[in-house]
């Protein structure tokens, strides 16, 4: 796959933790790297140093450190933004593959898609 988002930034696996960030809303790094494919230390590793700039804040959730977006900081809007002109042009058949994973339990009775 053509990595565009992962040139500029300089890092495939900072583009793909981004985008789903940004498809979640919300990363915790065992997860993401699950969900991901990668290794837990490289999500966690990227997390942190997104964390250290400034663009990401975290909390713990019982045991578990979860991720999001600084709102505070001034250029997270913009990062945003890219990322999300690099998530929009994601062919949707590679969206599926990346981002397919059902995050939360499905409803009782409700009927499977095939």
């Amino acid at each position: 796959m053509n990595d565009p988002l992962g040139t500029l930034l300089g890092n495939r696996t900072a583009a793909r933790v981004l985008l789903y960030l940004f498809h979640h809303g919300e990363a915790y790094p065992t997860g993401a790297a699950r969900d991901l494919g990668l290794a837990q230390n490289l999500v966690q590793r990227q997390l942190e140093k997104l964390e250290a700039a400034g663009f990401l804040v975290s909390k713990l959730v019982g045991k578990t450190r979860i991720y999001t977006f600084n709102p505070k900081h001034p250029a997270t809007g913009k990062l945003r933004e890219l990322i999300r002109v690099f998530y929009e042009g994601m062919p949707s058949k590679d969206r599926e593959h990346e981002f397919g994973t059902r995050r939360r339990p499905r409803r009782r009775g409700k009927p499977v898609r095939e």
